[in-house]
């Protein structure tokens, strides 16, 4: 075996002070079980907040750092906790042959991801082992939704009148329990509902629709066998399934002009994402790409807003709007206007269209035509139509850049619908689409 790290160079891999003595205070063997090493992997179970333990595994090569904790920290302090348990080489995390099965899984599907990333493959994949490890995961979420299920079910019951009284513990302690049950999506969403609770002045309507939401996924899992293809794609999103985007390249294409329309940034502690809104010029789809990047570094794919792609897409299982990848080469020109635009009637039936096909659909691209921006002291700014229908625009919105281009007239505009508010991403100005 190699040697073993010392505790200084342990916690110099820790991303700040709160996980290094976090992670100190958990490297005790009481708190862990299924210990073990190999000369690459060093795994074990740490029991925290959740019904199962964490199944933490760590490659000393990188090292690289796997969790099923709903922490954001990377490393986290379990991670950073196993290795502080096997840098004290007292006996406690033993010397073995044969990493523990969750371990080895991890540092399996690792390698095929880096053979692939070298355009190689080491083995042809076992298609009886892979569908071994997906009825592993199936029934491992079978039980957590049941359990998400049965929690649905006591909170309704007691009903929603005391859900503010409740310590943020109580929505973290079940998104715990969703992402030990491989369910990450969902977990999400239930622990941003701690905060929404405190902070939406319509908390309880937002609450109920939600939990709804949340039901109808529960019953669609145990019916997924009849589902759709598009159907059980969108349900795969929501509850955080990924698809590997070799999956999505060698599945359906579409080649069209694909219009920029508007781009969205959200950044965390530790991630940077954007959504690039297209349109196609021939197919009349609109889709969205996803790119992620660490926070404070730069997207791998940038798009210009208002540019032109001529080009294939590969678009994701599920109803539209679909998540969609560039595929092959792009021929990029500069196209003028927006392509697309409603009246906020036929906008709204667009969008209670695409919510019929997907109920988990939470932010929808929306082109309006020739809106005018009121703005008004008081009271929510609205953008109003030629025929005098009305939006509100997004509380917390900068009105002044869209006051500023459009001049009081009407504009083209594009923006996310979300929570039956227009969160505005781009305008029409001197024929030319401009971010606000």
């Amino acid at each position: 075996m190699g040697s073993r790290w010392t505790v200084d160079r342990v916690l110099r891999l820790a991303p700040d002070g709160a996980s290094a003595r976090a992670a100190r205070s958990l490297a005790r063997p009481g708190t862990w079980s299924a210990l073990g090493s190999t000369e690459s992997l060093v795994w074990g179970k740490c029991q925290g907040s959740a019904r199962e333990p964490y199944q933490v595994t760590v490659d000393l090569h990188e090292p690289a750092f796997r969790c099923t904790c709903p922490s954001r920290k990377f490393p986290c302090k379990h991670g950073l906790a196993l290795l502080l348990l096997w840098a004290a080489n007292d006996g406690t995390v033993a010397d073995l042959d044969e990493a523990s099965p969750f371990a080895a899984d991890w540092a399996h599907e690792r390698a095929e991801r880096a053979a692939r990333k070298a355009g190689r493959s080491e083995s042809a994949p076992d298609p009886e082992a892979a569908a071994k490890r997906q009825a592993e995961r199936e029934s491992l979420m079978s039980a957590g939704l049941d359990e998400f299920e049965r929690w649905l079910f006591d909170l309704v019951r007691q009903g929603l009148a005391g859900v503010r009284a409740q310590p943020s513990r109580f929505w973290e302690t079940a998104a715990a329990r969703l992402v030990d049950a491989q369910v990450p999506g969902l977990a999400e969403r239930v622990r941003a509902m701690g905060g929404a609770v405190h902070a939406r002045p319509d908390w309880a309507a937002h609450l109920l629709t939600q939990l709804g939401r949340w039901y109808l996924a529960v019953r669609a899992w145990r019916r997924r066998a009849s589902l759709s293809p598009a159907e059980l794609g969108d349900l795969r999103a929501l509850l955080g399934w990924p698809r590997r985007s070799e999956e999505i390249l060698a599945g359906e294409r579409v080649r069209d002009r694909w219009w920029v329309l508007g781009l969205r940034q959200d950044e965390d502690e530790r991630l940077l994402s954007q959504r690039t809104w297209l349109y196609g010029e021939h197919t009349g789809q609109t889709v969205v790409l996803l790119d992620f990047a660490a926070a404070g570094g730069s997207l791998r794919v940038p798009h210009v807003l208002g540019s032109v792609l001529d080009g294939e897409l590969a678009l994701y299982p599920g109803a539209e709007p679909r998540r969609a990848l560039l595929a092959g080469e792009q021929t990029v020109t500069a196209g003028e206007g927006l392509p697309v635009a409603d009246s906020v009637p036929a906008a709204l039936d667009r969008a209670a269209t695409w919510l019929a096909g997907n109920p988990w659909l939470d932010r929808i691209p929306l082109a309006l035509r020739a809106v005018t921006v009121v703005p008004s002291d008081g009271e929510r700014t609205v953008l109003v139509d030629r025929e005098g229908h009305a939006l509100p625009v997004a509380e917390g919105t900068d009105v002044w850049p869209l006051l500023a281009l459009s001049g009081g007239h009407p504009v083209d505009l594009f923006g996310e619908w979300i929570d039956e508010h227009v969160h505005p991403c781009s305008v029409v100005s001197d024929g030319r689409l401009v971010s606000v």
